[in-house]
C-alpha cells in the first residue's frame, strides 16, 4: 500500500489536460481557460462619471466661483461637444465626461442660482468621482490568463470587454461502469439479496456539479468477460474511466484482471486510508482510470480526493481542489497507519465530524459539507486541534 500523499503525487505526475475548444463565451460556465486573453478595448472606453451630478473643469473653478451650465450628457450620449471655460455641464452616472472637463461634483454638493451652480464641497479635489479610461483594464494588457476557471463574474468581466468566444480546455467524456450483480435500480421492487444501486447517481450528480455533461453509464454483473468487454468499450469512447466495486480480493472481483487484459497500466491499486482502502489507479495511453470501492460513502470520498483533483487537471485548471485548516468541535481518536477521512459540517469557525462514518452509510454524507482529513500516524486528535478540511 502507498500513501495518500504518494497516491496523490502520481495521479497529478500522470494527469494531462484535454485538447483546447473554442466556445461561445455564453456556454463558458465552469469551463477553464486555455490561453492568456488579452483586452481589446480600455475599460472604461472613456473617462466616466461615476456619480450625478455636474463635471467641469478643476483648473478653471477658483474656490467659490460659480459656474455656468452649458448642457446635459446622460449615459449614452457621445459626450463630444467641447465643454466651454468657466461653465459646468449636467451629467449623470456612466456618461462620458466631455472634453475639457475632468471633475464630477455630486449633486448634493451644489447649490443651483440664477446663472449656474455653486460648489459647496470642502472635500473636491481634481478627478473625483470620475473613472479615467483604462482604469479597470488598459487596451491589449493581459485581461484573464489561462487557468483561470470561468465564473459568473469571469464571464459578466470578459463580456463587458466584448468578447463573445473563448478557448477553454475540453470537458472530459467519461464512462462509469457499475459493478455488482446485487443491484438494481430505484423504482424497482427489493428481491431477496439485491440492493439498490446509488454509486450511478452519486457519480452523475457529482460529474453533473463540474460540468460534464458528456457521460455514459454502464452497469455489468461479476462476470469477467464482460466486465472485460465493457471496459473495452468504455475505454474506445472515453477521456477518463470509473468503477465501482470488483476491484478488492473477493472471488467476484474481476476488475483488476479485467483492466489488465484490456491493455490498462497500473500505477497503483491500495491507499493507507479509511475509507477507499482498495482504490486503483491507471491509465491506458493518456486515458486515467480509477477503479474506486463498491461501498457508497468510499466511492464519494475516492472522487473527491482523487478523481475530482485528477478532472481539474485534465480540464487546465491550475487553482485545484481548496482544502484548509480548521478546529475540531469535538476529539476524535483513531487508530494510527491509516489517513481517515471523516464526512464532516463546517459549522461557525471550526468543523464537527459526523455520525455514521461507516463505508456503507450515506446518510451522513447526505448532511455533510465537507471531509475532514486526519493524519495517517496519528491516533488522538484533540477538542481545538486543526485539521485538514475540504469543502463538498
Amino acid at each position: 500500500m502507498i500513501s495518500v500523499e504518494t497516491a496523490r503525487k502520481i495521479i497529478q505526475q500522470h494527469t494531462v489536460a484535454l485538447p483546447m475548444q473554442c466556445i461561445a463565451l455564453k456556454s463558458a460556465l465552469g469551463f477553464v481557460l486555455a490561453e492568456n486573453l488579452s483586452s481589446p478595448i480600455n475599460t472604461p472606453p472613456f473617462n466616466q462619471s461615476a456619480m450625478d451630478g455636474y463635471a467641469f473643469s478643476f483648473a478653471d473653478w477658483k474656490g467659490g466661483k460659480e459656474l455656468s451650465i452649458s448642457g446635459i450628457v446622460a449615459a449614452g450620449d457621445s459626450g463630444e461637444n467641447i465643454l466651454p471655460a468657466g461653465s459646468a455641464c449636467r451629467i449623470f452616472t456612466g456618461a462620458p465626461l466631455p472634453p475639457g472637463a475632468d471633475t464630477v461634483v455630486m449633486q448634493e454638493k451644489v447649490k443651483l442660482t440664477d446663472q449656474g451652480i455653486l460648489i459647496l464641497d470642502d472635500a473636491l479635489h481634481q478627478g473625483i468621482n470620475v473613472r479615467p479610461q483604462g482604469s479597470e483594464t488598459k487596451k491589449g494588457d493581459e485581461a484573464m490568463a489561462a487557468g483561470t476557471c470561468l465564473t459568473p463574474g469571469a464571464i459578466g468581466y470578459l463580456a463587458n470587454l466584448g468578447i463573445t468566444e473563448v478557448a477553454v480546455y475540453s470537458a472530459p467524456k467519461v464512462s462509469v461502469v457499475i459493478t455488482g450483480k446485487e443491484l438494481t435500480q430505484p423504482g424497482n421492487p427489493l428481491t431477496g439479496g439485491k440492493v439498490y444501486d446509488s454509486n450511478s447517481h452519486s457519480l452523475s450528480a457529482l460529474l453533473q456539479q463540474n460540468n460534464i455533461s458528456a457521460v455514459k453509464i454502464f452497469w455489468v454483473d461479476d462476470d469477467k468477460e464482460a466486465t472485460k468487454k465493457i471496459i473495452q468499450q468504455a475505454l474506445s469512447q472515453s477521456d477518463l474511466l470509473l468503477l465501482t466495486g470488483g476491484i478488492s480480493v473477493g472471488d467476484y472481483d474481476y476488475v483488476n484482471e479485467a483492466l489488465t487484459e484490456c491493455g490498462v497500466e497500473e500505477l497503483f491499486h491500495k491507499i493507507k486510508q479509511k475509507p477507499g482502502k482498495p482504490l486503483y489507479f491507471g491509465k491506458k495511453g493518456s486515458l486515467p482510470v480509477f477503479a474506486l470501492p463498491g461501498n457508497p460513502a468510499a466511492v464519494l470520498t475516492c472522487f473527491y480526493k482523487y478523481v475530482l483533483p485528477c478532472i481539474k487537471l485534465m480540464q487546465g485548471e491550475k487553482q485545484n481542489v481548496l482544502t484548509f485548516k480548521l478546529p475540531l468541535i469535538k476529539a476524535y481518536n483513531k487508530k494510527k497507519g491509516l489517513t481517515h477521512f471523516l464526512k464532516g459540517r463546517v459549522e461557525g469557525k471550526g468543523v464537527m465530524p459526523l455520525f455514521g462514518q461507516e463505508s456503507y452509510k450515506l446518510n451522513s454524507f447526505s448532511v455533510a459539507n465537507c471531509i475532514v482529513e486526519l493524519e495517517e500516524e496519528k491516533e488522538i486528535f484533540e477538542e481545538g486541534e486543526l485539521v485538514k478540511v475540504q469543502l463538498i
